[in-house]
């Protein structure tokens, strides 16, 4: 059975959670701080980790730095803040989604359902992806350059893979959401444009770029000067 671990020091919230995915079929391990997180993310090897960011001694923000050093379990994290500024820190540490609250509770299991669905797709096999000196094996879900390992988190592989695969093609910022963050989400565009950033970052060496096309969106390119002058911007 899925666990799914629910990390928040409020009882109420931590047995709100815990009735809609049990109920959905997923198995709940709770912690009620980030320390209790880490023990219990060693412990109880959950499949994803629902991430409050006001917790009593780390904060989510650290509790997620500190997950993502050693594991690349995707990450759901829930603000009580409605401005964009936890939002956007959050997917920068490398959350794959957020939720604010109040919240409706069908809507987190929507959203762990689709967390769950992008982060197991790239199990299916498929023939490795080979764009220049850049391969991307769908399968096991590794990027490598000139044969050297390239670390990507669940959404910046999912977001390399969907350029590559149509490789020279503009896609917008809005097709990314729907392709990468399902047609449901209801981040802004600037979630696409803060992963590329990462990922532009850790390509950097290979002979392809991705290409903003201003005002519309990116594509994955040849490297060349006059790409990699345009790039960041």
């Amino acid at each position: 059975m899925t666990t799914i671990l629910v990390v928040d020091d409020e009882p109420n919230i931590q047995e709100l959670v815990r009735l809609y995915l049990e109920k959905d079929g997923l198995k709940v391990e709770l912690a009620g701080s980030g320390e209790e997180a880490l023990d219990k993310l060693k412990s109880s090897n959950p499949a994803l980790v629902i991430l409050d960011i006001m917790l009593p001694d780390m904060d989510g923000f650290e509790a997620c730095r500190q997950i993502r050093k050693t594991n690349d379990i995707p990450v759901l994290m829930l603000t009580a803040r409605k401005d964009d500024i936890d939002k956007i820190l959050g997917l920068e540490l490398g959350a794959d989604d957020y939720l604010t609250k109040p919240f409706n509770p069908r809507e987190l299991v929507a959203r762990v359902r689709a967390v769950l669905r992008r982060y197991s797709s790239g199990q299916k096999a498929g023939k490795p992806i080979e764009v220049g000196n850049l391969r991307i094996d769908m399968a096991r879900r590794e990027v490598e350059i000139d044969g050297k390992p390239v670390k990507l988190r669940t959404k910046e592989f999912e977001l390399l893979t969907a350029l590559a695969q149509n490789f020279g093609i503009v896609l917008t910022r809005e097709r990314l959401l729907e392709m990468i963050w399902d047609t449901d989400y209801y981040g802004e565009t600037r979630t696409v444009d803060i992963h590329i950033n990462h990922v532009r970052d850790k390509i950097e060496g290979a002979n392809v770029a991705i290409e903003t096309v201003r005002s519309v969106g990116y594509k994955l390119v040849r490297a060349t000067l006059e790409a990699d002058a345009g790039m960041s911007h």
